[in-house]
């Protein structure tokens, strides 16, 4: 999905209206078009065999993980499973930060005794029906991150992170870091790219206003102990002891933080 930092002044919360975040201009790529015929077939046959019962949600949830299959937001949906082993009752109430938080929120929402909700740090100009219909209920909202959010703290008992850390300068980290664990309870878990993953440098810069930056774990351990959050050492642990279980190998870096007590 094409995308653009959001404008402080133009944030769907305050605006009252969602007409100008949403746009049906932009023109898909050809493999999504062959991969919206596929996943259409495995609708009807799904509906077929399924009593009648709608499937759109599972569709465009199937949607998002392929189109985004390599990027680390496709990397949270396959350790979805793992977290739950490794944080157990503690992801009751979720917030997701990054783009496509909408296929996040989706997915999250289908897991038992699971609250979600998400914010999208990029205008969603091309969102689809099921998207729409999670921003106007209130579970999805568009934020620069750049900013403090928009909640009070500890208002959510984990708060995930993926990609959007690596959009953002070491300027707009000092701020955005100890923000992201001021409204959670837990903690917060980050996925960020490895150094030297390839990106599409141009795409990067016409979705997300820049390149991204991929940092070594090094510098990323340094770093947060300037934004006064440290590693989770319990946490990754019990992260790492269920990987191992679930023989779950990540392709990006996760890193679980918690502020300094």
């Amino acid at each position: 999905m094409s995308r653009r930092p959001v404008n402080p002044s133009r944030r769907y919360g305050d605006s009252g209206s969602g007409g100008a975040l949403f746009s049906s201009k932009s023109r898909s790529p050809p493999y999504l078009s062959i991969a919206l015929i596929v996943l259409g077939g495995l609708a009807v046959f799904t509906y077929l065999h399924s009593g009648g019962q709608p499937v759109y949600g599972t569709i465009f949830d199937s949607l998002c993980v392929f189109a985004d299959d390599s990027s680390c937001t496709g990397e949270l949906h396959r350790a979805i499973p793992v977290l739950r082993k490794a944080y157990g009752d503690i992801m009751h109430r979720v917030m997701h930060v990054g783009p496509d938080t909408c296929s996040v929120v989706s997915a999250l929402l289908k897991q038992e005794e699971t609250e979600a909700w998400g914010v999208e740090p990029y205008d969603l100009e091309d969102a689809d029906v099921h998207c729409r219909a999670l921003v106007r209920k209130g579970f999805v909202r568009v934020a620069d991150i750049k900013f403090p959010l928009p909640y009070r703290p500890k208002s959510f008992s984990l708060v995930i992170v993926s990609e959007a850390l690596d959009y953002l300068s070491p300027k707009y980290l000092n701020k955005t870091i100890p923000d992201l664990a001021r409204v959670s309870t837990e903690g917060v878990v980050a996925f960020t790219g490895f150094p030297g993953q390839r990106t599409n440098k141009a795409a990067d810069v016409s979705k997300f206003g820049r390149a991204a930056k991929m940092r070594s774990a090094s510098w990323w351990k340094r770093y947060f102990g300037v934004t006064n959050v440290e590693i989770n050492e319990a946490a990754t642990k019990k992260f790492e002891q269920a990987a191992t279980k679930m023989s779950y190998t990540p392709s990006c870096q996760i890193f679980h933080l918690k502020a300094y007590s």
